[in-house]
């Protein structure tokens, strides 16, 4: 049974350094953005460590053993044994390459394979993909504003609705919850969905029961950070949900410019991250 559900979203990239809508653009991680990725995986893998002595109890192959000549043989028993083992983590991401980049940053250390699945890409931005925050206000005023309130304008460009990315998101973290590969087995299991700010916003806000066009929401979050809910499946299939932690990073980011990442990252030519005012 999935009884925690993790939404990590993937780190900087160079469009959002530049405040340009990504949508459904493949963009990869600048470099502050790999650092924000390796960073928080550091973090979640201290969390999550268990997931690896899971993983070996399940894979002995990926035990690594010593030479022939060794006095002893590494113990399969002791990850078998172990009260990790009786857990699960399974990691699914976006098939964008930036959220893969970024469940890879966390994976890999734990060696967990990372499923990919298109229902966790980001909110499509139709004709706005690719433009400005000033790009677009410059061309269709009316239009951005009404994006900033909340009231639809952009709509009319083919952007897809907060609401419709909250069902796309919500259906696809249901269908997870209720797959009888987890649901009807009894290993607790966390599932971490490494995708994409607008995606996870509105999606956490659609398994809350609130209305994702409502400014007085959840907000954003930050790049390569997570929010986390916990499920309950009650007789008859509906489930509800609790929110144990909204829009948490690493430690370091407490101590740091987390947006524009350390001096020893950013060479003289590149911009600094700003946030945004209007």
């Amino acid at each position: 049974m999935i009884d925690e559900v993790v939404f990590l979203r993937h780190g900087r990239t160079s469009y959002n350094l530049a405040r340009r809508l990504q949508g459904q653009i493949d963009v990869p991680l600048d470099i502050v953005g790999q650092w924000q990725a390796d960073q928080s995986a550091y973090e979640l893998a201290r969390r999550y460590y268990w997931a690896k002595v899971s993983t070996i109890a399940e894979h002995p192959e990926r035990l690594a053993q010593p030479g022939p000549d060794a006095a002893a043989r590494s113990d399969i028993g002791e990850y078998r044994d172990a009260p990790a083992a009786r857990r699960r983590m399974v990691v699914v991401s976006s098939d964008l390459f930036r959220a893969q980049q970024t469940a890879h940053a966390f994976a890999d250390l734990l060696g967990l394979p990372v499923r990919l699945d298109p229902r966790l890409r980001e909110r499509s931005f139709g004709q706005w993909e690719g433009m400005t925050r000033e790009e677009i206000r410059a061309d269709h005023a009316d239009a951005y504003d009404s994006w900033r309130a909340h009231k639809g304008g952009e709509l009319a460009f083919g952007v897809e609705s907060r609401k419709a990315t909250g069902e796309r998101g919500a259906a696809a973290v249901l269908d997870y919850v209720n797959d009888p590969r987890y649901a009807d087995s009894p290993t607790p299991t966390t599932l971490m969905l490494v995708g994409h700010g607008s995606w996870h916003v509105a999606t956490v806000e659609t398994l809350l029961g609130m209305d994702p066009d409502n400014l007085s929401n959840l907000g954003g979050m930050r790049n390569a950070f997570w929010t986390t809910l916990t499920p309950q499946r009650h007789a008859g299939g509906t489930v509800t949900w609790t929110m144990t932690g909204f829009n948490q990073g690493p430690a370091i980011a407490g101590l740091c410019d987390w947006e524009n990442g350390p001096d020893d990252l950013r060479h003289g030519s590149m911009a600094a991250w700003k946030p945004i005012t209007a």
